[in-house]
């Protein structure tokens, strides 16, 4: 018999499930346990964003700036810093003018005594040019090889200022104007020999060429190339004797920080030394202290070196230049036969230069009294004297040799000018002559006071790279052992 069929049994209830929705974070899973939600943040977390390392490092650092332990190993960092920037900016700026002081003595003092040296030997060429023109056709040999002699030393001088003046475009322009007027100057001196030999008087028209090219372009430009040598000269000296006041600044501020990093720690542990600090102190006080004195020393002897040699050497250039241009002045007065007041004008102008024009007070003083008050000692001013009672003779000469030419004895007073004895050649030599050695006294003088200055200098820039890494070494070490009481 047919069984009707049974209907299917009834599943068990199920347990309330609690509605899912934002922040519960929990499904109730099967036998009653809570499980974390897919995505949601873990138990426990407060669900904020998750820090990035920046943030995370600054966290830290406030958090050490607030312990002892972090504070101190701040104060070692900064302290290390300081005593090594101080040690940089000092071998920084004594290098400077080290490297200044070097080209004080090595560089553009010999470069303005060159330009010097390039202006008298033109002026003495053309000196020599114009006696032996008035010799006439029995031109002396001396003359000859002495005008040789300058135009040789002269030219070989602007080749070696060429080569070491690249840093002037004034001092190129110049040594460019000399390079192309001297052959031209020499051809028009040849000229005029040529045809003074041969008794024309167009020998004279071309030595007066000669001589207002030398007077009207070169003479000016070999001034303005020893005018540029000289400015180079001030500003070398400048830069060699200047304060380095940024690391003096930089060294007393890391005295300070060392100083108030001791207080520091004797305020909070009553100990009144820490042996690390202490020596960083002493170590930058002893680079301040060499660096403040050596630099004064060093600043001395430069000073010396100018006051006592370069200007010196200065005075006693212009009182050459000024009794060559004189010279000249005497020569062509005759050259130019009668027509030579203007050249007779110049030479009076040049000689109330050089010996003073009786006025009184530093109006009437002379280049001759300057180079005498610039000696400081016999030796170099007693060659001054001589070239002053030099100076004086040959004025009287001069006035006899003119009063003979206005007499109309034309040869007597070419004689006078030119001879050998008791004449205003024999005086003129006597002056340069004297000048000359007082100006290698001079020289000497200054090569010395310079060598000594820059001697001073000698070791302060390895030594204050030196010193300061010793120093901020010293310091950091006796922050450590304050570190290591907490450990």
């Amino acid at each position: 018999m047919t069984q009707p069929p049974t209907a299917p049994p009834t599943p068990p209830p199920v347990p309330a499930v609690p509605p899912e929705g934002p922040g519960t974070g929990v499904v109730q899973a099967p036998g009653g346990n809570a499980a974390p939600r897919p995505g949601a943040a873990p138990s426990g977390s407060s669900g904020d964003p998750r820090r990035t390392a920046w943030s995370e490092g600054v966290r830290r650092l406030r958090t050490a700036a607030t312990t002892e332990p972090g504070r101190l190993r701040a104060i070692g960092a900064v302290l290390a810093a300081l005593v090594l920037l101080f040690g940089g900016v000092t071998a920084w700026q004594i290098s400077d003018r080290v490297a200044a002081a070097d080209a004080v003595v090595d560089h553009s003092q010999p470069l303005s005594a060159d330009a010097a040296h390039i202006y008298r030997s033109l002026a003495d060429a053309d000196t020599s040019a114009s006696s032996g023109f008035l010799a006439g056709g029995d031109e002396p040999r001396s003359e000859r090889r002495r005008y040789e002699k300058d135009i040789r030393e002269a030219s070989e001088l602007l080749a070696s200022a060429a080569a070491n003046s690249a840093g002037s475009r004034t001092a190129q322009r110049q040594i460019a104007v000399l390079n192309r007027g001297l052959p031209v100057y020499t051809g028009l001196v040849e000229s005029a020999r040529a045809n003074n030999r041969q008794g024309l008087p167009l020998g004279g028209a071309y030595l007066r060429y000669a001589t207002e090219k030398m007077r009207g372009e070169l003479l000016p430009a070999a001034r303005k190339l020893y005018t540029a040598e000289t400015k180079q000269l001030g500003g070398d000296y400048d830069d060699a004797k200047s304060w380095p006041l940024l690391a003096v600044g930089t060294g007393v501020v890391a005295l300070a920080a060392l100083g108030w990093a001791q207080r520091r720690n004797y305020r909070r542990t009553n100990r009144v030394f820490n042996r690390g600090l202490l020596g960083g102190t002493a170590l930058s006080l002893a680079l301040l202290v060499w660096l403040t004195a050596g630099h004064a020393m060093a600043r001395s002897g430069l000073n010396e070196s100018d006051t006592k040699g370069a200007r010196s050497l200065h005075a006693l250039n212009e009182a050459r230049i000024g009794t060559l241009q004189a010279r000249g002045d005497e020569n062509m007065t005759l050259v130019a036969r009668g027509g030579g007041a203007v050249y007779e004008e110049s030479y009076q102008k040049q000689m109330a230069k050089v010996a003073g024009n009786g006025e009184r007070g530093r109006a009437g003083r002379g280049l001759l009294e300057d180079a005498r008050d610039g000696a400081d000692d016999r030796a170099g001013s007693s060659p001054v004297e001589e070239a002053q009672e030099a100076v004086r003779t040959w004025q009287q000469r001069h006035k006899q040799a003119r009063a003979k030419d206005d007499g109309g004895n034309y040869e007597d007073a070419v004689a006078q000018v030119i001879g050998a004895k008791d004449s205003t050649r024999e005086s003129f030599d006597e002056v340069d002559k004297s000048l000359s050695r007082a100006s290698a006294h001079e020289q000497r003088q200054f090569e010395k006071a310079a060598d000594a200055g820059r001697h001073w200098f000698a070791g302060l820039v390895v030594g204050a790279l030196v010193l300061a890494v010793l120093g901020a070494a010293a310091a950091v070490l006796g922050i450590g052992r304050r570190l290591a009481e907490y450990r």
